[in-house]
């Protein structure tokens, strides 16, 4: 198994969130972790935008992976979000992002931030994998495609 797979949670995976840009998507995680988790919202949508002040953290393919070390953060959090339309991001190849995997780590987690980057970096490079998560139909088929 892989280290998203063992930190990703199926009430963190959003099928059709509807957004229409980053602001509104960093918003409506924090919102998630803030209602599934009791985590700060405010610190996630800040952490998450500051950080992308710095880059963008999009791959290209359709896909982003927005993160962020947060001060006094309990343990690492990661949601997958699969977007109903895409947005713009800022993407090395300039194409909408549809797929975000958001993750989130305690300050000063720098191994474990590097080790998640990786791995989704990975994932994500994989053609197939991201055309078997746009036709994956419910949770469970996306906790399966994460863990392989």
């Amino acid at each position: 198994m892989n280290a998203i797979a063992d930190h990703l949670l199926p009430q963190d995976i959003c099928l059709g969130l509807e957004v229409a840009d980053r602001e509104q998507l960093f918003a409506a995680i924090a919102r998630h972790l803030h209602v599934s988790h009791g985590l700060d919202e405010h610190s996630i949508a800040h952490c998450l935008a500051r950080r992308e002040q710095a880059g963008s953290t999009a791959l290209g393919f359709g896909v982003a992976i927005p993160h962020a070390r947060i001060e006094g953060f309990p343990s690492i959090r990661i949601l997958y979000a699969r977007l109903r339309a895409p947005i713009a991001f800022a993407a090395p190849d300039d194409k909408p992002v549809s797929h975000v995997l958001a993750l989130l780590v305690p300050h000063p987690a720098a191994a474990e931030h590097l080790k998640l980057l990786a791995d989704a970096s990975t994932m994500f490079a994989d053609r197939r994998f991201r055309e078997h998560l746009n036709e994956a139909a419910d949770v469970r088929e996306v906790m399966r495609l994460f863990a392989s």
